[in-house]
């Protein structure tokens, strides 16, 4: 497979982001990443103004975060040309984006916080809706402040990378839960807005650089073929098929402040076929089908069977007969915080349940 790696849910100045967009380029290109994709609120206006495209060998690649009228609901939406409306029930804007070829993820799920009036939670209430492709199982500035008291809001604000443990339980759980029934992709999201605040009435200090976030939650995207790299008449192609992955779950989360995961492997085999990440197999019998995971380096790694854990061990390899059906992912851990998800692999009967 060919692994890319890039920074999902991002904010500009054409909403509430302080970054322009040769800034927010010039930042992901200096860390590395090979795409980004943006998420502006309710505006595709800068895919119209041209920024969508190789700028800097970094994959620019232009969607929006949709919200209902009660600014609930958050909805990453990629993959359109138009936006989807304004003002409609999150159930419908769901359907719209799906129905237009666009692939859509529900952004911090169950955020709860209270500590912060002035920054209130947006969590995701309309679960009766089946038509998105994911939710955002990991998201950094989520994490950061619903974690944020009096007592440790000056680490936070100084090393808002440290800051960062794990996504939350509850989100896990729902996941897990969700793809016992269907496929619903994990993506990690930066949620970068590099905000600014006062200090002490003199001046705006940057707290959250885009260049910052850029090093903490990555998505990684498992291609069968490789981008063409600043290749312009390519571009809508390889967008696609970068999209066509994470509809698929072809596609892991890490925080890459801890470790490095380039090179992580998660897969299924038999004797005569191999499975990924997102992929939904058929029971074949107990002791004919094997789990395999691969690290890039030494790590706590969890084997998890409907959100229970398997296996528990210090490794970089492991294999595990399959004996059960049930979607199973995988975690790994560095110094007890949260390093790498997997998207699950799903096993399970004729009717797709697991």
């Amino acid at each position: 497979m060919h692994e890319y790696i890039g920074a999902v849910h991002i904010h500009s100045n054409y909403s509430d982001g302080t970054g322009a967009f040769p800034d927010i380029i010039r930042a992901a290109s200096e860390v590395g990443l090979d795409f980004i994709m943006m998420t502006d609120h309710n505006t595709l206006r800068p895919k119209k103004d041209g920024w969508e495209g190789w700028q800097q060998n970094v994959m620019v690649l232009v969607g929006y975060e949709i919200n209902d009228r009660a600014d609930r609901n958050h909805y990453l939406a990629f993959g359109l040309d138009k936006t989807v409306g304004v003002r409609i029930p999150a159930q419908e804007y769901v359907r719209r984006v799906r129905e237009r070829g666009g692939v859509g993820f529900i952004a911090h799920p169950d955020e709860e916080r209270s500590s912060m009036p002035e920054h209130p939670p947006y969590p995701w209430t309309a679960w009766d809706s089946d038509a998105f492709d994911g939710i955002e199982i990991w998201n950094h500035m989520s994490e950061w402040m619903e974690g944020l008291t009096e007592e440790n809001k000056f680490q936070r604000f100084i090393h808002p990378l440290r800051s960062i443990t794990a996504p939350p339980p509850k989100t896990l759980a729902r996941w897990d839960a969700l793809n016992r029934t269907r496929r619903v992709v994990g993506i990690g999201g930066t949620d970068a807005h590099a905000h600014k605040a006062d200090v002490m009435g003199f001046f705006d200090v940057e707290v959250f650089p885009y260049k910052v976030m850029f090093k903490s939650i990555h998505t990684h995207v498992l291609l069968d073929e490789p981008i063409r790299i600043m290749e312009d008449e390519h571009f809508e192609e390889d967008k696609r098929r970068l999209h066509d992955a994470l509809r698929q779950g072809h596609c892991f989360v890490a925080n890459s402040y801890y470790g490095n995961a380039r090179g992580f492997a998660f897969y299924a085999t038999t004797a005569t076929e191999t499975w990924q990440q997102g992929d939904f197999i058929l029971f074949p019998g107990e002791g004919k089908l094997a789990l395999h995971v691969e690290l890039p380096q030494r790590a706590r790694l969890r084997l998890l069977r409907n959100g229970a854990c398997v296996t528990e061990t210090e490794t970089r390899e492991l294999t595990h007969t399959v004996r059960e059906t049930g979607a199973w992912r995988v975690e790994a851990w560095i110094d007890d915080r949260g390093w790498i998800y997997s998207n699950h692999i799903r096993i399970g009967h004729e009717d797709g349940s697991c």
